[in-house]
C-alpha cells in the first residue's frame, strides 16, 4: 500500500478456485456494514441475520455467486496483488424486487487499508464498463451511512455525465434506501 500513482490495480472476475479469497473478506464486509445499519453480530458472534455458528457456514451459502455463471458476476480487486475488495453484480432472476435494471451491483467492498486512494472509484468504473445497459445500486439512505452516498454520487457523477437518477425507497424489509440508477449504452 502506498499513496503513489505506481500501483498496480487488478479488477478481475473471480474464478471458483479462489472463491474463498471473497469469503474471507465478507466477514470484514459485513462487520463494517454493522454500524451503518446498527447490527449487532448473531448469538454465535457472526455478523450475520441468519444464525450461522461459523463463518464457514456463512461461506458455503455465499458461494452461490460461483454457481450461476453467466447471471452472477463475482469480482475481486487486488493492488499490487494483494486482495483489495469484491464487487458482485446480478442479474434476472436475482434483481431486488421492482428493479427494472438488467445489472445489480449487490455488494461493493474495499478494504480500509486501500480506501481514499482511487482504487474504489477504479474498480467502479471497470466494472461498469464491463456490462452495458441499464444499471442499479442501492445503500442504507440513513446519515450514518454519508461516506457511502458522497462516494456513490462523486462516481455516479463522473461516470455519466451526471446522467444518473438517485430515489429513497423502501425495500421489502421496510428499510429505507437509496437507489441509484444509470444506463451506460
Amino acid at each position: 500500500m502506498s499513496d503513489n500513482h505506481t500501483d498496480l490495480i487488478q479488477i478481475t472476475l473471480c474464478r471458483e478456485e479462489e472463491a474463498h479469497i471473497i469469503c474471507n473478506m465478507y466477514p470484514y464486509y459485513l462487520y463494517d456494514l454493522s454500524e451503518i445499519w446498527e447490527r449487532l453480530p448473531n448469538s454465535q458472534g457472526v455478523f450475520d441475520e441468519e444464525e450461522y455458528a461459523t463463518l464457514h457456514q456463512q461461506s458455503d451459502v455465499f458461494l452461490i455467486w460461483w454457481r450461476h455463471p453467466g447471471v452472477l458476476y463475482p469480482w475481486i480487486i487486488r493492488v499490487n496483488g494483494v486482495p483489495a475488495g469484491f464487487a458482485l453484480i446480478a442479474t434476472a432472476p436475482y434483481l431486488p424486487d421492482g428493479s427494472k435494471a438488467q445489472y445489480y451491483l449487490n455488494e461493493f467492498f474495499v478494504i480500509r487499508p486501500f480506501r481514499g486512494q482511487g482504487v474504489a472509484r477504479q474498480a467502479a468504473s471497470h466494472i461498469f464498463d464491463q456490462y452495458k445497459g441499464d444499471w442499479e445500486l442501492q445503500t442504507n439512505a440513513s446519515s450514518r451511512n454519508s461516506h457511502a452516498q458522497s462516494f456513490w454520487n462523486h462516481v455516479l457523477s463522473q461516470y455519466t455525465d451526471n446522467q444518473y437518477s438517485q430515489q429513497e425507497i423502501t425495500d421489502e424489509d421496510q428499510q429505507q434506501l437509496l437507489s441509484y440508477c444509470f444506463n451506460n449504452q
